[in-house]
């Protein structure tokens, strides 16, 4: 008897057809090629735009003539730091700069003690007025220079503040402490009010609680108004020159004058004084530039 075999065929699997690439999409957040050139290229001549004043007074500075700027294209044949070397060493720069100097970082320290102490009280306590009261300090920021100064020489004349850095720096923090007290206020209002409860149970005063727990965290919003009253205070010239008399007193601001009068204005040691006078306001924006940013956009979160 014979067998017979049938032979089956495997069974055929049709394979899928292949996928057609995917599209490339881009991320959310994501620019394109074309996108960040032109970002880049709009930052760049802004960047431009803005150190070209820079630029152009530093090399003014190096022209030996007074009367180079009328010509500046013949100062690159002529470069010299005679300028720096005149202002530096037969002017009274050096007095000026230490006016400055007490005055400035008087204004910064004091300045910015009353102003976290007043926006921290009214951040934090609801006495009677507190809203009207901070509204107050805004309507002081209105009144002009002009209409100041007057009253202000004749307190300062009874108290014998005349001719005083004492007596300059409360001038200033007459003009500094409104604005940074808004300031404050708003960064501290971004401060968890648990912490204040926490200071307390671990038995801290009010004052305890402000320098040893909120400070430290708002030290972000304490650096822009530093440095907010350091800029003013540093640059301010109307004050300086209405109440400081004596020559070694002046601020570097005034002392900038000296160099134009009514029948000559030496505009190459002007440029070079404005030179040195940049350096401590660029060396105290590097000190405090870590937390300017922080503090410039946290206060805005929390009215």
């Amino acid at each position: 008897m014979s067998t017979t075999t049938v032979e089956t065929s495997a069974p055929v699997t049709e394979q899928p057809p292949a996928a057609a690439p995917r599209k490339k999409t881009r991320r959310r957040g994501e620019t394109s090629f074309a996108g960040a050139l032109a970002s880049h290229g709009v930052l760049t001549v802004a960047s431009l735009i803005a150190l070209f004043p820079i630029g152009w007074l530093v090399y003014l500075s190096l022209g030996p003539d007074k009367d180079d700027y009328l010509h500046p294209g013949g100062i690159w044949a002529k470069m010299t730091f005679d300028n720096y070397t005149f202002v530096l060493e037969h002017t009274q720069f050096f007095d000026w700069l230490k006016s400055s100097l007490i005055v400035t970082l008087g204004t910064t320290i004091i300045g910015v003690l009353i102003a976290a102490t007043t926006g921290y009280a009214v951040s934090r306590m609801r006495f009677p007025g507190y809203k009207k009261f901070m509204w107050v300090l805004l309507v002081t920021q209105m009144f002009p220079v002009a209409v100041l100064m007057v009253p202000m020489y004749q307190i300062l004349s009874d108290l014998k503040l005349i001719d005083n850095y004492f007596g300059l720096v409360l001038v200033y923090c007459t003009t500094v402490i409104p604005y940074s007290a808004w300031l404050l206020k708003g960064y501290f209002d971004t401060i968890p009010f648990e912490i204040d409860e926490a200071g307390r149970v671990d038995g801290l005063t009010p004052f305890g609680t402000f320098f040893r727990l909120i400070l430290p965290l708002a030290k972000p919003g304490l650096a822009v108004a530093a440095f907010y009253n350091f800029l003013t205070a540093f640059s301010e010239v109307a004050f300086a020159s209405t109440f400081m008399l004596s020559d070694d007193k002046y601020t570097l601001a005034v002392g900038l004058q000296s160099f134009v009068s009514e029948h000559d204005a030496q505009r190459n040691l002007m440029a070079a004084t404005a030179v040195l006078i940049a350096i401590p306001a660029a060396a105290f924006f590097y000190l405090v530039q870590k937390n300017l940013v922080t503090g410039l956009t946290a206060g805005g979160t929390k009215g």
